[in-house]
């Protein structure tokens, strides 16, 4: 028997959930601001703003799941009331309604760690997004004798028509288009990454669920944990092109934050990238795994980034406007120390494994 699903959200992750539930006969909803250009044949579209209550309700009425994968601009000034409203809106809806509701979560709630995630850990928020995603967790789970809520918390995104990412138009789509990646975290530090193909798949397993599996969260599988550089090597040598890495150290995204807001947003969540320790996230629940074993989560394509760099080419429309990295890291440097000390710094820096300035992998 089908049942009717509401998914919320039609971006990357959307899409694709949207896709996999349509191809095996489920009735979709696709609830969005606006109509999708390219949505699925066959999948009703309805006309929804997750910061109305009563859109929401709307949006729900009829369906037995929901699934939420709705992304805000990269803002924590932005994040401070759209997150709780969203969420609120969504378990109160789904309250109402008696319907099952899964999540595409973060985790930053989790904040600095020294060991991998797992999902038994507590919530320590460690700047603003932190705080602000730990308090909308505390939302739905403390509505769990009202509403069924699963969240598969996943780490950072890369994969086909992800732009804004680490991975994305600033790195992968450089590379396709013949220029150094862009990089405003390091490279050399081990983090996980979760292939956006891979998390729809995940999210839908959760909808397939037993209701036992319901008032916790899930972390996301990942491939073997690597460094960016690694990834890149990957790309640059699929592209038959020679690896090229501008990276900006971490000292410097808070003086790039002053001109650069998306930099300074990338430092409030800094201690993903501590020192050395690898950013890695680990499904601790028995029976998740057993399902990732079978739907083969837990080994995703090896090349898995060489998809992304092809179709990340043929999308670099996409890329939002933002000035060129290198071009305001040293903005930054010359209004700080002037000139002159940055001229010589970028020369010694080039004979150099880590430049104090950026580092230019050759």
């Amino acid at each position: 028997m089908t049942q009717q699903i509401t998914v919320f959200g039609f971006g990357a992750v959307g899409r694709r959930i949207v896709e996999i539930l349509a191809a095996r006969g489920d009735r979709v909803r696709v609830a969005t601001r606006n109509l999708p250009a390219d949505l699925p044949y066959g999948v009703e579209h309805m006309a929804c703003d997750v910061l109305d209550a009563a859109d929401v309700r709307r949006a729900l009425a009829g369906s037995a799941q929901a699934m939420l994968a709705v992304g805000f601009a990269y803002d924590s000034r932005l994040w401070k009331t759209v997150w709780p409203t969203t969420m609120t809106n969504l378990v109160e809806g789904c309250a109402d309604a008696g319907t099952r509701l899964v999540l595409i979560d973060n985790l930053y709630q989790l904040g600095a760690k020294t060991k991998s995630r797992t999902e038994d850990m507590a919530l320590t928020p460690t700047g603003k997004k932190s705080a602000i995603l730990a308090d909308v967790s505390r939302i739905w789970q403390a509505a769990a004798d009202r509403v069924r809520v699963a969240a598969l918390r996943c780490t950072d995104f890369y994969g086909p028509g992800v732009a804004v990412s680490h991975l994305g138009a600033s790195a992968f789509g450089e590379q396709a288009k013949g220029k150094p990646a862009q990089l405003l975290v390091p490279a050399t530090i081990p983090h996980d990454f979760a292939y956006v193909p891979d998390i729809a798949r995940a999210a839908v397993v959760l909808l397939d669920a037993d209701d036992a599996d319901f008032g916790q969260v899930w972390n996301m599988p990942c491939a073997p944990t690597r460094t960016p550089r690694e990834l890149l090597t990957i790309g640059a040598a699929t592209l038959g092109e020679r690896l090229r890495v501008w990276a900006v150290p971490p000292g410097l995204l808070r003086p790039l934050g002053l001109f650069y807001r998306f930099a300074k947003e990338v430092a409030d969540v800094g201690f993903t990238w501590i020192g050395h320790i690898s950013w890695t996230v680990v499904s601790s629940r028995a029976a998740l795994a057993s399902r990732q074993h079978r739907s083969r989560l837990a080994s995703p394509p090896p090349f898995a980034p060489l998809r992304a760099i092809v179709e990340m080419a043929g999308t670099r429309h996409v890329r939002p406007e933002r000035p060129d990295l290198r071009n305001v890291v040293l903005a930054v440097l010359t209004a700080l120390v002037g000139g002159d000390v940055v001229d010589q710094a970028i020369l010694v820096g080039r004979s150099m494994t880590h430049c104090w300035t950026m580092t230019c992998t050759p």
